[in-house]
């Protein structure tokens, strides 16, 4: 076994190439320093801002400038006279202006404005899953190293005990077959160990990608698995749950289509002011001196108001709000179903919760008394008032408690942060 272990750390040494020590706190502020999906919905947010700000500028008027040049050949015949367009050019400016467009430019405000806090929640709910994440893989992490540790206090028990049946064998007060029996325990403790290494390797690597660093990383962490105290009033409020806000805000969503379909049918009305500005326009009149030519550069200024009235269009625009308005209560239905669910979400949780920590209780209980009836065997043993069948149970149930704890422990600080994540309480 020294020489297993021995094995093992110089191949963890050749493999490592850094050492992080590593709390639960650092551990979930690398993990959202980190996770490329949190990344993502912080840029959406921003695309949601920007969104907003395109919406807006619908209030505002439009300024656009136009500038033309036209060579036309051959010349215009006017009632006698010639217009000549060779090189005329124009150049203007408008400022169009939208008075009413049946609510579609507050509904596109809105909408965007929806779309913006979505993009909020949407981060707050990634937000919430990077640090449920971290906080797994930190924690079965710690759990799978304490296994390993306790492995290895077993298998020095099992080699303590091994010693002194062989100083037993030697002075004839024990057989052959009770050290046989011995080895094939530390056979089996052995390979446990061994699997627990496997477990808590992967458990390493798991915690590497969370939190961002190099898969070669040695990660120490800091903390250990706490006595726990007792949960307080677990509350089974869905309220601040981002999923349950943003079934809420599809329901606004849908409600805002329904104004933006409406508004196809209802008339638009606009205001625009323009100036045009038109030169080297020659006109060419005969005379009896010959051509006389003038040449025309002058300026007009217009300002024109237009209103636009849906008259038939086959009920398409009717049709349309119909559709949307059933969109709209299908949100609303996805909204009452998902809602039902989340607060099933809760409760499961609420109780997870409450049976982890009875499972610790219960745990903590049984490692007291494998401790405790371990000690009194052995005092037997030694006095040979038990077999050594009676021993290995009491080492084997030792084990096993001590790893029943392990697992729960991890557990329900799991369970802990998956009720902060169901509740929308996870910061």
């Amino acid at each position: 076994m020294a020489v297993a272990l021995a094995a093992w750390g110089l191949a963890m040494g050749a493999v490592a190439q850094e050492r992080l020590v590593l709390s639960a706190g650092q551990c979930r502020e690398m993990a959202l320093a980190h996770d490329e999906e949190l990344r993502k919905a912080d840029n959406a947010v921003r695309q949601a801002e920007l969104d907003k700000a395109v919406a807006f500028a619908a209030f505002l008027p439009k300024v656009e400038a136009t500038a033309t040049a036209i060579y036309m050949f051959p010349d215009m015949d006017m009632m006698g006279m010639e217009l000549q367009m060779r090189g005329m050019y124009m150049a203007g400016i408008s400022v169009t202006q939208p008075l009413y467009a049946g609510g579609q430019i507050r509904a596109g405000n809105r909408l965007a404005e929806i779309g913006r806090e979505c993009s909020e929640e949407n981060r707050q709910k990634t937000r919430m899953e990077v640090l449920a994440g971290a906080d797994r893989a930190y924690w079965n992490f710690i759990a799978v190293g304490r296994k390993v540790r306790m492995l290895e206090a077993y298998r020095r028990q099992m080699d303590a005990l091994y010693r002194q049946v062989e100083a037993s064998l030697s002075a004839e007060m024990a057989t052959a077959d009770d050290l046989l029996r011995i080895a094939a325990k530390r056979s089996e403790i052995d390979y446990q160990w061994q699997k627990a290494c496997n477990g808590a390797e992967l458990c390493r690597l798991a915690l590497c990608n969370a939190v961002g660093c190099p898969l070669e990383t040695e990660i120490v962490p800091t903390d250990t698995l706490p006595l726990l105290t007792p949960p307080g009033n677990l509350t089974e409020s869905t309220a601040l749950r981002p999923e349950l806000r943003l079934l809420q805000k599809q329901v606004e969503t849908r409600e805002q289509q329904v104004r933006m379909a409406r508004a196809e049918v209802l008339p638009k009305v606009g205001l625009s002011a323009g100036y045009l500005y038109y030169g080297n326009v020659k006109l060419r009149t005969p005379t009896a001196a010959g051509l006389f030519t003038e040449r025309l550069d002058d300026g007009i200024s217009l300002v024109m108001a237009s209103v636009s009235i849906p008259v038939f269009h086959w009920g398409e625009g009717l049709r349309k709000v119909r559709k949307a308005r059933l969109d709209a209560e299908n949100a609303r239905l996805d909204l009452q179903k998902n809602a039902r669910l989340l607060t099933i979400e809760v409760r499961q949780t609420v109780q997870n919760v409450t049976d982890g920590y009875r499972m610790v209780e219960t745990a903590q209980a049984g490692c007291r008394q494998a401790d405790e009836n371990l000690r009194v065997m052995r005092g037997r043993y030694l006095a040979d008032m038990c077999t050594l069948t009676d021993l290995l149970d009491a080492q084997s149930q030792w084990q096993r408690a001590q790893s029943q704890l392990i697992e729960a422990q991890a557990q329900y600080k799991i369970y802990e942060t998956e009720y902060l994540k169901a509740t929308g309480t996870l910061q």
